[in-house]
């Protein structure tokens, strides 16, 4: 399952980029920071943002119906400091909120690897990812895409490349 990297339409690490490789990204990271927030339904835009040294993800949403959701972000930095990673999700699975619209965005890295999900794996389910028309990737942004979205959002992976010097 990979995800179009947004710059020409290039398919990248098709069918190579299995979820493991997004785990060992973080459970590699040398430095990592997990945080748990309320997603607010009310149809207001909310942001929740997470900074580790020179790299920073913020979601920003909006959503109706419900109640507060409590989510995670999980941030963290690779060994060998050239991946940042990016997890947003629900830990129960899936979200009962509506969601607008949603948008990830990364500073101080490029995305390499990016999947959105309508419901996030616990228990016997599994991941259940959004068809690839429902979200577009950039350089640093994953985002719902306008009028093909299907309001439904658990879960957000996002792998970068963070800038180094070749010695």
């Amino acid at each position: 399952m990979a995800a179009p990297c947004g710059r020409g339409g290039r398919w990248l690490w098709a069918a190579v980029v299995p979820a493991a490789v997004l785990c060992i990204a973080v459970r590699a990271a040398e430095e990592a920071s997990t945080a748990e927030f309320d997603v607010r339904p009310g149809g207001e835009v909310h942001s929740f943002s997470r900074s580790l040294g020179d790299y920073t993800c913020t979601f920003t949403y909006s959503a109706q119906g419900g109640t507060n959701e409590q989510w995670q972000m999980n941030i963290g930095v690779s060994e060998d400091n050239l991946l940042f990673s990016c997890s947003v999700w629900r830990p129960q699975g899936k979200s009962y909120l509506f969601f607008t619209q949603f948008k990830a965005e990364l500073k101080g890295a490029k995305i390499e690897y990016a999947m959105a999900y309508s419901q996030a794996a616990v228990g016997a389910q599994s991941d259940i990812p959004l068809k690839q028309e429902e979200f577009e990737i950039t350089e640093t942004t994953v985002s719902h895409r306008e009028g093909k979205f299907r309001f439904e959002l658990s879960k957000l992976m996002i792998v970068a490349k963070t800038p180094h010097d070749e010695l």
